[in-house]
């Protein structure tokens, strides 16, 4: 199917599969979808909605919602009005959502429900441009004419469409331009103000193009999604899978996304690592929890695994451990591939480093992880793991039409169609971003190898000792909660005398550690302040630095209670921990380690 924007893509879609359940999510403990026709029917009165209050080509239209069907169709409704969607992230405070909706000129918001709308309602005053707010939850009710739910909405547009104003919709829709801008998606840096970046038709048409000839998505595919739509990786997947014809069916929530699996049993999924690591710990506590008999099958199945993995990839398998891994799936790896659901065929990865060790083990399950890697500026992907030739540690070669260079310093530059148009009131940030050949600054550091690109760490990661010793913190970060007590971890020592880390322990494997050795009290906050139990940590600590040099090593340890979280202001809502708000958050307890 051809398409040059995201607008025609939609229109094209929804002809082509009118009677075909294209997006679903669940209702009341019912799943329950909607096909192309009525989605077609849907976004276009939401279109002429949206003309009927004042919104015209071009305008800036926000988006505030975790991931259902209406984020969807708002999204589409705007595109096909050729006005430019602002995606804001819902878990975002307050006063973080005024200054999205006020820097971008956002005229309207589109807000799920009442959680989103107060929020809408506390900052709209200070928000010169905004005109109007359509909330998604039909039971809300709101006593301002300039205050409409999506019903209303679309019998707006219903109603617009018959008065002499209307225009033709699918015509108007037509004449959006690969250069106009889609959307505006506002990165969720962890320090300062956030930049939106500018995407235009054409740089997310070129993505999807590029990004499904290497992942081979077709009508057949049926995706899971539930990281943020207000993220680029998810949306251009979301995309990928819509302009081919799969049905997309929303998670309920995080922490219902294996459930969901279970229950929706789709071919493909997105993430990042975290649910990986958490998927990884949950499976390795099930083994060691077993029975001794349990155990060594466990550990057979796994290192069966491992080998069967190692001579595929060298083209050097043979009968017997075909025999063997056959036998490992049936008594170990069939439970974990049940996790996922019976028709499930890859997951693609990113947002942050995958370990190698992680790939491994779900490769020996059964189960395809394709690490890739981009950011918001390159609409996003730059490069992604070929389904056939996956290489773990590395994020995979350029997919088609982009380029990818090694500065001097390391840095990884990329250019091609998929290189946003800027940032948004930000000329000066766009052009040290973007140099003066068109090569975009990614800020991360790599190296190629066999033309499958490598992130060893972010440049402003880099960690510079006090005695002068450069050191890329997310191996170490890595290789610690690669071990099986530790859940999350931040390693510091910029400018200090050697390196420490601060730790969230596994308390299910540390309380379990805890009552062998006669401790009574096994809370998190009294098992971080046990003096034996912060010795036996470091000991593991210091086993798991041996595979590093002296100077990389960690030295001390600070032990927390509670995981690092979005709604602490921790982590950014695609699960990466702010460095910065965590250091400062403990500097008095850093500061002490180096006193």
């Amino acid at each position: 199917m051809e398409f040059k924007t995201i607008a025609e893509m939609f229109l094209k879609v929804t002809e082509k599969f009118p009677d075909k359940i294209l997006f679903s999510e669940k209702v009341d403990g019912e799943w329950v979808g909607d096909k192309g026709s009525d989605i077609a029917e849907m976004v276009k009165n939401a279109s002429y909605g949206l003309a009927s209050i004042g919104i015209q080509a071009k305008d800036n239209v926000a988006i505030l919602s975790t991931n259902c069907r209406r984020w969807a169709y708002s999204d589409y409704a705007i595109a096909t009005r050729g006005a430019t969607s602002i995606t804001v992230y819902p878990t975002l405070i307050a006063s973080q959502v005024q200054y999205i909706v006020a820097h971008s000129d956002s005229k309207l918001v589109f807000a799920q429900d009442k959680l989103q709308m107060d929020k809408v309602l506390e900052i709209k005053d200070q928000c010169p441009e905004l005109k109007a707010v359509v909330y998604f939850d039909e039971s809300l009710s709101y006593e301002d004419d300039n205050i409409i739910s999506f019903n209303q909405l679309m019998e707006k547009g219903k109603a617009f469409a018959a008065t002499a104003d209307a225009y033709d919709y699918k015509e108007e829709a037509l004449k959006v331009k690969p250069d106009d801008i889609l959307t505006l998606i506002y990165t969720s840096g962890t320090t300062g103000n956030p930049k939106g970046v500018m995407l235009m038709h054409s740089n997310l048409v070129s993505n999807i193009k590029s990004a499904n000839a290497r992942l081979g998505l077709d009508e057949n595919d049926a995706l899971l999604s539930f990281l943020p739509l207000s993220h680029s990786f998810e949306r251009l997947v979301d995309y990928v899978g819509t302009h081919v014809g799969a049905s997309i069916t929303y998670a309920e929530a995080m922490d219902k996304v294996i459930d969901n699996l279970k229950e929706v049993e789709p071919t493909m999924a997105v993430s990042v690592p975290r649910l990986f690591e958490k998927m990884y710990a949950g499976v390795r506590a099930k083994f060691a929890a077993g029975s001794f008999i349990k155990k060594k099958i466990a550990a057979w199945a796994v290192k069966t695994g491992y080998k069967y993995v190692e001579a595929r990839n060298a083209n050097q398998l043979t009968p017997k451990l075909i025999k063997r891994k056959n036998l490992a799936d049936k008594l170990v790896f069939s439970k974990v591939q049940a996790l996922l659901g019976s028709r499930f065929k890859l997951f693609a990865s990113g947002g942050a480093p995958l370990a190698a060790d992680i790939g491994s083990f779900f490769d020996a399950a059964g189960i395809k992880i394709l690490e890739g890697y981009g950011l918001s500026e390159t609409s996003p992907v730059i490069t992604v793991n070929p389904p056939d030739d996956f290489r773990f540690g590395t994020v995979g070669p350029p997919i088609d039409g982009v380029e990818v260079k090694i500065a001097d310093d390391g840095e990884i530059l990329s250019r091609g169609p998929h290189i946003m148009k800027g940032y948004y009131k930000d000329e000066a940030g766009t052009r040290e971003a973007i140099n003066e050949d068109g090569w975009f600054h990614t800020g991360d550091i790599g190296i190629i190898i066999d033309g499958y690109l490598k992130i060893t760490d972010r440049k402003k990661n880099i960690i510079v000792t006090a005695g002068g010793k450069n050191i890329a913190p997310a191996p170490i970060e890595g290789a610690l909660i690669m071990n099986k007590f530790f859940e999350q971890a931040l390693v510091h020592g910029d400018r200090r005398k050697f390196i420490s880390a601060i730790l969230v322990p596994n308390f299910v494997e540390v309380a379990e550690w805890a009552a062998e050795n006669e401790i009574t009290d096994k809370s998190p906050e009294a098992l971080c302040q046990n003096e034996t139990v912060n010795e036996m940590l470091l000991g593991v600590v210091e086993e798991v630095m041996r595979s590093f040099s002296g100077y990389e090593a960690v030295k001390k340890i600070i032990l927390l209670p509670k995981e690092f979280s979005v709604e602490d202001g921790t982590l950014t809502p695609t699960l990466k921990i702010k460095k910065r708000v965590v250091e400062e958050r403990y500097k008095d307890k850093l500061d002490a380690l180096y006193a």
